[in-house]
């Protein structure tokens, strides 16, 4: 798959969105109740903000220091018996993997939950070369079932109803009973519980790295992560470079940090942590391990002002608040990265050509700046990707470009000012009913078919004002 979610353009993906009554208030719903918890978990902290500029001098620091805190991983994690890849690419991550799994003759991979494997489109290349993947994430495997991309960092499925889910466990496993939750979960269990126990290798994601020993850090509120690390002979970590922490000190405050912006929940239900490869005499766990450690243009945003882009603790805070996100949902956004931070990072990470529309699917309202945990400016610097489109890119729309133009010549221009006051409720007459356009003409009918957009005033101000001065003489 890779960051790009198909090939529609990014109107009809807006399009679609909108058009998605269900889509709509599943997100809305969504949104009220992960914000709401998010705020009440907060208050458990003392100073929320506090914690957030802590949160931001940890993952600016880390940054900072990357060359050093990922060599200091590496040697960790091989001292402990695993083996580490630095990926440039996403062809070279996929084909260090792919070789692991050949070499020990893998037939089927469980996957946990992972947003890198998603990025580097792992999935596709693994089952082209004879491989099964099944996730094993609930909302992931849903999804894969039913061969749709996720629509949230945290949430994938969150664009299904338990209908819909019902559908697809019945179309593709024969599921024959009710769409009630705990018959669907119990269901996925059992069918999930016999992949764990067939699979040859174990794939994970990585939510944080702690430098200073080589353990890596999951994250989940289910317990697959830890029936994919712990039952497959060979396990295969996969992390985007920037996931990583220097000590175990740091990694409790992001986790306190990324628990509460996600989900609004003091802790998750499983934080696992591993290090290394099974030691004598314990019963489980891989006894080889590799952590993939990817780049994929990471490093061209390093030493950027782009750079606070990659402090993404990948919580969802500010999908979960943006208005953009509620009423268009995530495939809209043409990226398996949706809302604010998927905006901002997707056009770094695989270019403006096929991304210029995203810095745009943005009302600037910096609600998201002012939820996320480690303070990324989201909204600043969605302005600057507009700045760069528009005058390095030259990506903005022709008819932007000349509508810009004209408006600029207008307002410079105080006659065609005064004309045009004069005569633009007349002219909008045709479209107007009741003191509102409605399905007006050109730019206007995005808006209007949507919101209220007055008509213009019978009076202009500078004609009330003129008015007023004769009355005062």
């Amino acid at each position: 798959m890779g960051i790009q979610i198909g090939k529609k353009t990014y109107t009809n993906r807006v399009k679609s969105g909108i058009e998605d009554p269900f889509m709509r208030q599943a997100v809305s719903s969504a949104q009220e109740r992960l914000k709401d918890g998010r705020i009440q978990s907060e208050k458990g902290l003392g100073n929320w903000e506090d914690w957030r500029s802590l949160g931001e001098e940890i993952r600016r620091h880390t940054l900072d220091n990357l060359d050093y805190y990922l060599e200091q991983l590496s040697e960790q994690v091989e001292k402990r018996g695993g083996n580490v890849f630095f990926a440039r690419t996403a062809d070279e991550a996929n084909h260090y993997i792919n070789r692991i799994i050949q070499e020990k003759n893998g037939k089927k991979v469980v996957k946990a939950k992972s947003m890198v494997t998603e990025e580097i489109g792992l999935n596709d290349v693994l089952e082209k070369e004879g491989v099964e993947v099944v996730e094993t994430d609930l909302g992931e495997w849903i999804l894969q079932l039913d061969d749709d991309p996720p629509s949230h960092i945290v949430a994938p499925a969150l664009h299904k109803d338990r209908e819909r889910i019902r559908e697809v466990f019945a179309d593709k496993k024969g599921y024959l009973g009710t769409n009630h939750p705990e018959e669907l979960t119990q269901f996925a269990r059992e069918q999930l519980r016999k992949e764990f126990l067939s699979a040859d290798i174990g794939i994970t994601g990585c939510n944080f790295a702690v430098a200073e020993s080589g353990t890596i850090t999951l994250v989940t509120n289910e317990g697959n992560g830890r029936l994919t690390t712990s039952l497959p002979d060979t396990h295969i970590a996969v992390m985007g470079m920037e996931r990583i922490v220097p000590t175990w000190e740091e990694l409790d405050i992001l986790v306190s940090l990324l628990t509460r912006a996600a989900v609004g929940q003091k802790l998750t239900s499983y934080i696992t942590s591993i290090t290394g490869t099974r030691l004598k005499g314990e019963i489980d766990g891989p006894s080889e391990f590799h952590l993939v450690i990817v780049d994929n243009g990471r490093s061209n945003i390093l030493g950027t002002e782009f750079q606070s882009a990659l402090h993404c603790i990948r919580c969802a805070a500010c999908i979960n608040v943006c208005p953009v996100y509620r009423h268009i949902g995530g495939h809209a956004y043409g990226s398996i990265y949706p809302g604010p931070i998927g905006a901002v990072i997707t056009p770094l990470l695989d270019g403006y050509e096929d991304h210029h529309e995203l810095p745009y699917a943005s009302s600037l309202c910096a609600a998201c700046t002012e939820a996320c945990p480690v303070k990324i400016p989201l909204h600043e610097l969605l302005i600057r990707h507009r700045e760069i489109i528009v005058e390095k890119e030259d990506q903005a729309p022709i008819s932007e470009k000349i509508i810009m133009n004209s408006f600029a010549k207008w307002a410079s221009t105080p006659a065609a000012y005064k004309l045009s006051t004069k005569i633009a409720r007349p002219l909008l007459k045709p479209w107007s009913k009741e003191e509102k356009v409605t399905n007006g003409p050109g730019p206007l009918k995005g808006w209007t078919d949507s919101r209220d957009f007055p008509t213009p005033s019978k009076q202009s101000f500078r004609s009330w004002y003129k008015t007023r001065q004769k009355g005062s003489d």
